[in-house]
């Protein structure tokens, strides 16, 4: 391995290291309340080298969300071009899928739909704010390409299929975002599973032919 690849790979496991020092920090004190001091002292490295990597906090936290963005498109993968299920399934399949990236992180996933909502957008870079719309833009063509195939298979009402895909997007987030801010008031009990198998139920019978 030659000088530039060994410091690429040290470059991109510091890179990882701010990063999983941030999702611990962001997860314990949310986004508000979290400073790039406490993440630099939860890496063990200097706030100074923070932002040799990021430009702000909010970059920091957008890099969360780009990451989490990747994970749903890479689950959504394994399954959108399966030849042995049809449409419905598949849309069954997401429904699992959504909610296990919800148990997987869900403190990220919450902080990436209100980023999607919120004024963070304009503290970013332009690099990270178009990685972040192309992430978004992967995660939402896998989502359509599900609903286009049960168009074309009979088993979907003939809508816009991206018009289609944009409610199930904002079913996912609006369930979580309302669901989850109720546990302000009971955090001993979460919902947010239910809900969604209850929201994707009637969703699809909605999108079912008749």
């Amino acid at each position: 391995m030659g000088i530039h690849e060994r410091k690429q790979r040290e470059k991109e496991q510091r890179r990882k290291q701010i990063m999983e020092a941030a999702r611990k920090v962001f997860s314990a004190k949310g986004f508000n309340k979290a400073t790039m001091e406490e993440i630099a002292g939860e890496a063990e490295l200097s706030p100074g080298t923070l932002y040799l990597y990021f430009k702000n906090k909010e970059e920091l936290h957008t890099s969360l969300s780009i990451d989490i963005l990747e994970y749903i498109t890479e689950q959504m993968k394994k399954f959108i071009d399966r030849q042995d299920i049809n449409a419905e399934e598949k849309m069954n399949t997401l429904k699992d899928t959504f909610i296990n990236v919800y148990e997987y992180d869900p403190m990220v996933l919450i902080n990436l739909f209100h980023l999607q909502s919120g004024e963070t957008l304009k503290n970013l870079s332009p690099e990270v704010l178009e990685e972040l719309t192309e992430t978004s833009s992967d995660a939402l063509s896998a989502i359509t390409s599900i609903v286009s195939e049960g168009i074309d298979q009979g088993i979907f009402a003939a809508k816009h299929p991206v018009a289609m895909a944009d409610i199930i997007w904002a079913t996912y987030s609006g369930v979580v975002l309302w669901v989850d801010s109720k546990r302000l008031l009971n955090n001993e009990k979460d919902f947010v599973k239910q809900t969604l198998e209850t929201a994707f139920e009637i969703m699809l019978n909605g999108f079912k032919i008749k």
